[in-house]
């Protein structure tokens, strides 16, 4: 059966207020006195709603309406309808109806696992679609190290004995300007991104 529109607004603040409470306490676990100051800012930041407006939901003089409450799902991880469906036994079965859209764990590995992670990647994105070329040239200089193959270790070689020809021995190691010349050839064997229209 569904909510009434006055349920409906509030199991949303409730859910939102959850939501807050689950923040505070994933930024408590590992925060001092100062990280804790500005929650309710930083909270709103997560979101994406300015602070007077949280403070305007908490205080009920603003409701959470349909696009805004699948913004909250978004941004904090929730499945579709989250926010739509009590999470305090209240109401029987809502509980093994919000255990069904929980989300699946995500199976890529290179997905971000905490905010940290997320934060460095949505950072790199900002940069990339303000400068794409410019933030791609940066990136793969700061990332060569680590996106270079490395030639595989040389077998050890025994010092040039008397009678050996030059070039042979300790010394048959690349020099520093191989190396700057693999680097090179590497780079340019990357395609340029296509320009967006």
């Amino acid at each position: 059966m569904p909510n009434s529109p006055v349920d409906l607004a509030q199991v949303r603040l409730d859910n939102a207020l959850a939501l807050f409470e689950e923040f505070v306490r994933q930024t408590a676990r590992h925060a001092d006195a100062a990280t804790l100051r500005g929650l309710e800012r930083r909270f709103a930041e997560r979101v994406q709603i300015q602070p007077s407006y949280w403070s305007q939901i908490k205080s009920r003089s603003r409701q959470i309406g349909e696009r805004l409450a699948r913004q909250f799902e978004h941004l904090c991880h929730k499945p579709r309808g989250w926010m739509d469906l009590p999470h305090d036994g209240s109401v029987p079965g809502a509980e093994a109806a919000a255990a069904a859209l929980r989300p699946e764990p995500p199976a890529d590995d290179n997905a971000p696992r905490d905010d940290d992670e997320k934060f460095i990647v949505g950072l790199v994105l900002t940069y990339y679609r303000r400068h794409p070329q410019r933030a791609r040239t940066r990136l793969l200089d700061l990332l060569g190290e680590v996106l270079t193959p490395q030639p595989p270790a040389p077998a050890p070689v025994p010092a040039r004995g008397p009678g050996s020809p030059p070039g042979t021995g300790a010394s048959a190691r690349p020099t520093a300007d191989e190396a700057l010349d693999l680097w090179r050839r590497t780079q340019t064997g990357v395609a340029p991104l296509k320009r967006k229209k």
